[in-house]
């Protein structure tokens, strides 16, 4: 009789933690299709990484912050490497081939369209930032501005798969297929 209290209970545990791990993965919903983001990339992703004279240098693809992203953080930084992204890569970055900037273009419409969805999500108070998730999104920043800012945006977008490829991997489920 003990044994099968127990048992219940650490089942009903099990579930609980379940619950609340996937609750907060999927608070804020991304109706959005991040394939479709992805195919828009690849089409101008050699070209824009052509531009890129600091091969050595990364802003995103080694950022082992982004893999330990907890999953209580993953609101917050998507919703910060949006802003990241909206606000400085697309703004500073300057483009003259007219089908690359539209492809960016395009992206950039995606990326104020999923960051208007988590914003609802913060002012509903669903998506906390506590301080790891600060942190992960200055240690972006600092990368960013130790590069001229042409060089900066240039390099950024070139990493734009590592972001998509997280917010794919982090969202899974909660974003359009």
């Amino acid at each position: 009789m003990k044994a099968q209290r127990v048992s219940l209970q650490l089942v009903a545990a099990m579930l609980f933690l379940c619950s609340v791990r996937g609750r907060g993965l999927r608070r804020c919903l991304l109706s959005m299709d991040i394939h479709h983001i992805e195919e828009s990339f690849q089409e101008i992703k050699k070209t824009i990484q052509a531009k890129d004279t600091f091969q050595n240098v990364t802003i995103l693809s080694t950022l082992e912050t982004l893999k330990s992203i907890k999953p209580l953080d993953v609101c917050c930084v998507t919703k910060n490497l949006l802003a990241f992204y909206v606000d400085k890569v697309f703004k500073d970055h300057q483009e003259l081939n007219p089908k690359i900037l539209r492809k960016i273009s395009s992206i950039a419409n995606s990326f104020l369209y999923m960051q208007k969805a988590l914003q609802q999500c913060q002012e509903q108070k669903q998506c906390h930032c506590r301080e790891e998730a600060t942190n992960a999104t200055r240690i972006i920043h600092d990368n960013y501005s130790q590069l001229e800012v042409q060089s900066a945006a240039i390099k950024s977008l070139g990493e734009l798969d590592v972001f998509l490829a997280w917010i794919d991997k982090n969202h899974q489920g909660t974003s359009a297929a």
